[in-house]
């Protein structure tokens, strides 16, 4: 992909100094960019790299001022807002890397399938029947779509993601690789010392602008659907239970899991290798530490909580700063009683 500098110019709707018919291949670090490369400056500790980089073309914010004193050569482009802009050309860079159509020769679509304009799928990519997918969706090579699938317009499902029946694909979605949509629930009654399957009969439903990422699993619920609302962002490794619900824009990092039925307000931040039990409600905007163990419901909107039995983080602190001093603190004890 080739853009002359007066094409990312209008995109971002920045000012040129300097030639603007430079050409751009690529993007890359102020620090460490080659001839053909773009970048952008939006912190002053990297300043001293616009006079040594190799990139073609720098971004930088219209209050930069240039040292006369050296010789720079990137042409500059100057926006009002660097990082911003560098990140809406990120995201047409990306646009363009994956916009690919047609249909792979290799794939193996059912006939009664129903596909839109500009969509592309690749190769060894099975389809089955009364599958909907809407244009311009991009689905790449060794996916498996499940019958009655539908995948709305704009989304994205890279290599090996499978998506088992009834499932429903919201618009703009991205699905990174590896990932599972739909696989059964993990429920068992027990019988006699024995535990017996429970049938999955629910699908699970995305709503619009959900990225999943790679190796992450959302079961399909028991009865009704596993929910992930709009805007929510989950990434890679994490498993959602049957009938897990979690609301709008909430964002959750790497290892979590969710139990079944828990419901997860909107907004919510939950960090790394969480723990969430089942049958539990979340309230809106509440923050999760890394680490933390969840057991009981969270029904104060915006609480901050952290700890292997999650508690409100400024108490854990507080407590955990006794924890480490607990050595000491039975040492003292101990020649206390001695003393008496």
């Amino acid at each position: 992909m080739i853009f002359k500098v007066q094409e990312i110019a209008d995109f971002i709707n920045g000012k040129i100094e300097g030639d603007s018919q430079v050409l751009i291949n690529s993007v890359g670090k102020i620090e460490d960019c080659k001839s053909g490369d773009i970048c952008f400056l939006a912190n002053e500790k990297y300043i001293k790299y616009t006079y040594t980089t190799k990139a073609s073309a720098i971004i930088v914010g219209t209050s930069f001022k240039l040292d006369i004193s050296k010789i720079i050569t990137p042409v500059l482009i100057r926006v009002a807002d660097p990082y911003s802009s560098f990140s809406k050309l990120l995201e047409i860079y990306n646009k363009k890397r994956y916009d690919k159509t047609g249909i792979s020769k290799h794939s193996d679509i059912s006939e009664n399938c129903k596909i839109g304009e500009n969509c592309f799928i690749g190769s060894f990519t099975k389809i089955e029947d009364n599958v909907i997918i809407g244009e311009n969706v991009k689905i790449h090579s060794n996916c498996y779509i499940g019958e009655n699938v539908i995948i709305e317009k704009n989304s994205i499902i890279f290599s090996n993601v499978s998506i088992y029946h009834d499932t429903k694909i919201g618009a703009h979605n991205i699905i990174h690789s590896g990932s599972i949509l739909g696989s059964d629930g993990f429920g068992f009654a027990a019988n006699n010392n024995k535990f017996n399957k429970i049938m999955q009969i629910g699908n699970v439903v995305t709503k619009n602008n959900v990225e999943i990422g790679a190796n992450t699993c959302i079961d399909r619920a028991t009865m009704g659907s596993t929910k992930i609302c709009a805007g929510v962002k989950l990434d890679n490794l994490i498993q959602v239970a049957h009938n897990v619900e979690i609301g709008e824009n909430t964002v959750i990092a790497s290892q979590t899991a969710i139990a079944g039925s828990t419901k997860i307000g909107k907004n919510c931040m939950i960090g790394g290798q969480v723990a969430i039990a089942g049958h539990l409600v979340i309230a809106d905007k509440v923050k999760i530490a890394g680490q933390s163990g969840v057991a009981s419901s969270i029904t104060k909107i915006g609480s901050v909580v952290q700890g292997p039995l999650a508690f409100d983080i400024k108490r854990f602190q507080r407590s955990y700063i006794l924890f480490k001093k607990l050595p000491e603190l039975f040492k003292a004890v101990e020649s206390n009683k001695n003393i008496k």
